[in-house]
């Protein structure tokens, strides 16, 4: 189950999961939802802030399902994150994977002070994100990725747990999510993901 179909990593992770196994989308976008449907996704169309929608969502998916969000880029990262967290809690699903940025949580000091006054609120948010995920009662792996890039997967990002920089394609987090989700060796940790071979590319 994908909570952030619609943009970003989203789309480059449905392109990949539609191909392989069932999938469930939580879309606020009309248009966006018909064409995720186009592709077999099973689409309910709502918000991720809005209970009823989340919880459609989670029992339309079922207790099996694995969680992904990528939900980003608003001040409502926490909220909608959190009630994901709880929803799933209690509709029995165990899984959880959590797309966030480098800069949350213990990573925080690692940012200049301009990157902190530029998307420093955006970044404290998805910590707090983290933070209620890794204490929830769900199996979790967040991932931390570099600055976000469009274009084809690279094959070359790599995952990282200690201090990292750098920059990623939307595609190459979207292979990661994938292999992290289908061999479960992620459960319980904290990654970072960069891509060397990027370094001097402009977002």
């Amino acid at each position: 189950m994908i909570f952030g179909a619609g943009s970003g990593v989203g789309v480059e992770l449905v392109a990949l999961a539609a191909q392989e196994r069932p999938v469930v989308a939580l879309i606020r976008n009309p248009e966006q939802a018909e064409t995720l449907r186009a592709a077999g996704v099973t689409v309910i169309t709502g918000d991720a802030l809005n209970p009823e929608d989340v919880l459609q969502a989670c029992q339309i998916a079922g207790a099996d399902a694995q969680i992904v969000s990528t939900l980003g880029g608003k001040l409502s990262d926490y909220t909608a994150n959190r009630l994901i967290v709880d929803t799933a809690e209690k509709t029995g699903i165990r899984q959880m994977l959590l797309v966030t940025s480098i800069g949350c949580g213990n990573s925080w000091p690692t940012l200049s002070d301009r990157a902190k006054q530029a998307f420093g609120q955006a970044v404290r948010e998805k910590s707090l994100a983290e933070s209620w995920l890794q204490t929830s009662t769900l199996a979790w792996c967040i991932l931390r990725p570099g600055g976000l890039m469009n274009g084809e997967a690279t094959g070359k990002a790599h995952l990282i747990q200690t201090e990292a920089h750098g920059r990623v394609r939307r595609a190459d987090v979207a292979l990661h999510i994938r292999q992290l989700l289908a061999t479960g060796a992620g459960w319980g940790e904290v990654y970072a993901l960069c891509d060397a071979s990027l370094e001097g590319e402009r977002f």
